[in-house]
């Protein structure tokens, strides 16, 4: 069964149509890599599944529920937009860790904001605050960096920060775990640490989607791979099928700069 469900998502920016009638679904426990040249739109669809862009059309829907349609998005207030970004933990490029906390910190902070929220806070705090942080320090633990819980962003390295980066976002517990391209700000060594988290993450069955250019990193992990191309799904399906033989030009040509 389909945990996402893209339907005919649009978006341009001035005169610009950088997504031109997006659709696909993923089911759950499925990681879904989505390759193409700069330029193509993958980052602003990720943007637009989290909320973070207004697709111009089409509509989002997560578990069946509609969280997005373009025909009547204006009556979504700021509190429903934040509800509906809940189902979705994003980790992006450069980290985006917040310098003044430290790890510990940073992957407890949405949690915290939301429990302060809810009625019963005051008179459970220290409880509610104690299992935040319990589990935060279980989620760096899962990425190796129990011993790191106290350093500050700056005290650590590229690979380290995007592990507290993904530690953060599966604080949440997202239905779904986006991936923007989370490799290209480190080197060869960092990159491998943080492709082995994601490989984990896959073997464990987290619904994934993930914006990429590690091509072996998408082959071997992905049960499905989209590329696009000038702002359309220009070829979908399984690993061997998108990268096989069979694959079209445009394909080819992109992906042998990769190999070469």
């Amino acid at each position: 069964m389909a945990i996402l469900e893209v339907d005919g998502l649009t978006k341009s920016f001035g005169r610009t149509e950088v997504l031109k009638g997006i659709s696909f679904s993923l089911d759950r426990g499925q990681a879904l890599a989505i390759i193409g040249s700069s330029g193509s739109g993958k980052t602003t669809l990720l943007r637009c599944l989290n909320f973070l862009e207004t697709p111009d059309t089409g509509t989002i829907s997560v578990n069946g529920e509609v969280l997005f349609d373009a025909a009547s998005h204006a009556s979504l207030g700021d509190a429903q937009i934040r509800s509906n970004r809940l189902h979705f933990g994003m980790v992006f490029q450069s980290f985006n860790l917040f310098p003044q906390y430290t790890a510990l910190e940073n992957v407890m902070l949405a949690r915290e904001l939301l429990a302060k929220g809810q009625p019963g806070y005051k008179a459970d705090k220290k409880r509610i605050h104690a299992e935040i942080e319990a589990e935060a320090r279980a989620l760096l633990e899962k990425m190796s960096l129990s011993n790191r819980a106290g350093n500050y962003p700056h005290q650590l390295s590229g690979g380290q920060q995007q592990r507290v980066a993904i530690a953060r976002a599966l604080a949440l517990k997202p239905d779904i775990l986006c991936f923007d391209e989370p490799t290209s700000a480190l080197d060869p060594e960092l990159t491998g640490e943080v492709l082995a988290v994601i490989r984990e993450l896959a073997s464990q069955h987290m619904t994934m989607v993930i914006v990429t250019h590690e091509m072996a990193f998408a082959r071997d992990v992905a049960d499905r791979v989209i590329f696009m191309d000038e702002g359309v799904i220009a070829e979908e399906g399984a690993p061997e099928d998108v990268f096989g033989d069979a694959a079209g030009d445009r394909i080819r040509a992109f992906l042998s700069r990769f190999n070469s």
